[in-house]
């Protein structure tokens, strides 16, 4: 008898399971847990932005730590230690602290993807820091699209760049100090922002707009001083 219950109750549990309303609410929840993990990066960055990013930081190096030990401020959440003094990239306003990958193709998908999950990327054939012309640094959303997302989201605040906004490049040992100067939306196809003007000492940065798209590109322009 208890046995005869017991497969009818169980009957009944699949037979609830297999409606069609339980399957759609299950595709429902299991489509919004993927993004949320997809999108949790960026969502991370514009929590912490609002949140935690009111005073810009100081952007210290291993030699100026040193050199400052004693005097660096006690509160460390107003300090950015580069993660990278060989090629890297500090913007402290949003905080934003990345290794560059240099020399990557900016035209071939499969390699500036592969370039993006290490961190951003600078464009082959475009100047170094410290030289004159113009040094291109670019996230994009592509091919790999989810696992770039999640390394590149670094880019995902520029939007929230002002003039005059300072951004710190570190080559080879070297610090070198640009101003933001402006900051604009073009059609992907657009090209002319790469070179830059070759008399100029420019560093241009590129993302896709809006986050997550290929619609557009996000380009903020900044001199070196």
């Amino acid at each position: 008898m208890e046995y005869q219950e017991g497969k009818r109750m169980i009957s009944r549990l699949k037979d609830r399971i297999l409606q069609p309303e339980t399957i759609g609410i299950f595709l429902v929840l299991v489509g919004f847990a993927m993004l949320v993990s997809i999108y949790s990066p960026l969502l991370k960055e514009e929590f912490r932005y609002r949140f935690f990013s009111a005073d810009i930081k100081k952007v210290i190096s291993v030699t100026d730590r040193e050199r400052m030990e004693g005097i660096v401020p006690a509160d460390e959440q107003e300090i950015i230690y580069p993660v990278d003094e060989e090629f890297g990239i500090v913007i402290p306003r949003i905080s934003a602290n990345a290794n560059v990958i240099a020399d990557v193709d900016p035209n071939d998908p499969a390699i500036y993807q592969r370039a993006l999950t290490r961190g951003v990327a600078h464009a082959d054939g475009t100047s170094y820091p410290g030289e004159e012309g113009n040094v291109f640094i670019f996230a994009h959303s592509g091919v790999d699209f989810p696992e770039a997302l999640r390394y590149n989201a670094v880019f995902y605040l520029l939007g929230k760049l002002e003039e005059r906004d300072n951004i710190t490049i570190f080559y080879e040992g070297k610090r070198f100090e640009y101003a933001v100067s402006e900051k604009k939306i073009v059609n992907a196809d657009e090209v002319g922002y790469l070179k830059g003007d070759p008399q100029e000492k420019t560093l241009t940065l590129m993302t896709c707009w809006p986050a997550g798209t290929t619609l557009k590109r996000l380009v903020v322009i900044a001199e070196q001083i």
